[in-house]
């Protein structure tokens, strides 16, 4: 990375942007300010210098990721070079898994296929003993 892309001095906000883990800078200063980002057990702010071997908890969606800075940069650029950015832990990759996998087999709620049609609403009526009179 050029000088430029690199610095000392990188705002947190600017370092998830540029880490891809939100699409725009202004989405990382919400999720920070939103309390979905913490280093040692902490809320952070979006000022906060990140520095190479710092831990960071962040949470996007239903997915929460253990990650350890292992560089720094300004310049947001392709996802191969973002990931260069940091390495996540392997037991954050296991917890991710573990939760993806529950969210397939439905563990987390009752998963339907939207509003009954019109024929379902009528079978539901009439299973829940319904005579098919209107009745007012």
């Amino acid at each position: 990375m050029a000088k430029q892309d690199t610095d000392d001095k990188v705002r947190l906000d600017k370092w998830l942007w540029a880490a891809r883990f939100y699409k725009t800078r202004a989405l990382a200063k919400a999720a920070i300010e939103g309390g979905k980002v913490h280093c040692r057990g902490e809320r952070c702010k979006p000022g906060k210098e990140p520095k190479v071997g710092d831990e960071y908890v962040i949470r996007t969606g239903f997915e929460e990721r253990t990650v350890i800075v292992q560089a720094l940069s300004v310049v947001r650029r392709g996802a191969p070079e973002a990931q260069a950015l940091y390495a996540e832990t392997g037991e954050s990759i296991v917890r991710r898994e573990k939760a993806a996998e529950q969210r397939k087999a439905g563990a987390l709620g009752v998963q339907t296929d939207g509003r009954p049609s019109k024929k379902q609403r009528r079978q539901l009526f009439y299973l829940r003993g319904g005579s098919g009179e209107w009745v007012e």
